[in-house]
C-alpha cells in the first residue's frame, strides 16, 4: 500500500464513505470530520505523523530530521525573550511599481490569509538577555520573495542597528526575487548589501540563518554576506536550479549540492545548528562577541 493509499484509508476510516456520511445524515447524525491538517507527510522521507505530535517536536520530522517550515511569528517566539520584540515598520505595502496585472488584488488576498503586510518582519529583541536586531522571512508571502518592501524594511533594520551599535541576526527563506516589481526587485540585493556594508564597517556582528529555502537573488545578496553563517539541517540553499545550473556547464551535479550540508563541506556556511539548538547557540555568540564571560 503506497502512501496516498493510506491518507485515504485514514480519511475514510475518519470521514467516512459517502453511503456511510448518508446513512449518519438519515439517521440524524453529522459525519465525523477531520481537519485536513490534522496529518503531515514529511517532504523528504515522505513519513507520516500527526500534526499536533509534529508541532511539539518543534515542527522537525521525528524520521529524518527534516527542519519544515516555521511562520515568521513562530520564529520569533521560538528565538526572542518574551514579550521582548518590538516590530519595525509593521504598515509598510508594496505598491505595483510595474502595474504587473493582477499584483494588487493578489497581495490582498495574501495579507488576508496570512495576517502578513509582506514576506519580511523585522525588529528589535533580546535574545537570552542580549539585545539585537531580528529579521525573519515568511515563505507563506510570495515564497518569501524579494520587493521593494522586503528590502526596504531589511535595509533599514540594518541602518537601526547601525546607528544603535546592535548585532543583527536574519533568518532567510525565500525564492529569490520578486518578478511581479520588475527591476525595481533586482534593486534590492545592491541596496541590502550596501546596508549590510555599512554595518560591518562599523564592527558590528551579522549572523546569518539560513532556512528552508534560501535561493535566488536573496541568496546573491545579503544571505551570503553574514560574518557567521548559520543554516538549519538538510534545508535548500542555492542560487539558480538544478536544471539550469547543469544546462549552463553541462556536467552532472552531485545529488546533495544544494543541501545545507554541501555548503558546510564547501565553506559556504560555518555551522549546521538544529532548531532546538538554535536559541542557544544565538545567544553563546551575542556573549561571545561582547566578551562576556560565559
Amino acid at each position: 500500500m503506497g502512501l496516498e493509499d493510506l491518507f485515504n484509508v485514514v480519511k475514510t476510516r475518519f470521514n467516512g464513505t459517502a453511503d456511510d456520511n448518508k446513512e449518519d445524515k438519515d439517521n440524524g447524525d453529522p459525519p465525523v470530520k477531520v481537519p485536513d491538517n490534522m496529518l503531515f507527510k514529511c517532504p523528504r522521507c515522505l513519513n507520516v505523523i500527526m500534526t499536533d505530535e509534529l508541532e511539539k517536536n518543534l515542527k522537525v520530522c521525528p524520521k529524518c530530521n527534516y527542519h519544515s517550515r516555521l511562520t515568521a511569528q513562530e520564529r520569533i517566539r521560538l528565538i526572542a525573550d518574551k514579550n521582548s520584540f518590538n516590530e519595525f515598520d509593521a504598515g509598510m505595502m508594496s505598491k505595483n511599481p510595474i502595474d504587473f496585472p493582477d499584483y494588487d488584488t493578489k497581495q490582498q488576498a495574501l495579507r488576508e490569509s496570512t495576517g502578513l503586510k509582506d514576506a519580511v518582519i523585522t525588529g528589535e529583541c533580546t535574545i537570552r538577555g542580549e539585545r539585537c536586531v531580528i529579521g525573519v522571512m515568511d515563505t507563506r508571502y510570495m515564497m518569501a520573495s524579494m520587493g521593494s518592501v522586503v528590502g526596504e524594511k531589511i535595509t533599514r533594520a540594518f541602518e537601526f542597528a547601525t546607528e544603535n551599535k546592535l548585532p543583527v541576526i536574519m533568518f532567510t527563506a525565500s525564492g529569490g526575487a520578486r518578478m511581479q516589481e520588475g527591476i525595481v526587485s533586482l534593486m534590492q540585493m545592491a541596496k541590502t548589501s550596501g546596508a549590510v556594508a555599512r554595518h560591518s564597517d562599523a564592527g558590528l556582528l551579522y549572523i546569518t540563518v539560513l532556512t528552508d529555502p534560501t535561493t535566488g537573488g536573496v541568496t546573491a545578496s545579503f544571505a551570503s554576506l553574514g560574518d557567521i553563517i548559520i543554516a538549519e539541517p538538510k534545508v535548500l540553499v542555492g542560487f539558480a536550479g538544478r536544471r539550469v545550473i547543469e544546462g549552463t556547464i553541462k556536467q552532472r551535479l552531485p545529488d546533495d549540492f544544494q543541501s545545507a550540508e554541501f555548503a558546510l563541506e564547501h565553506g559556504f556556511a560555518d555551522m549546521i545548528v538544529e532548531r532546538k539548538s538554535m536559541r542557544r547557540t544565538i545567544a553563546h555568540i551575542l556573549k561571545l562577541h561582547k566578551g562576556v564571560n560565559i
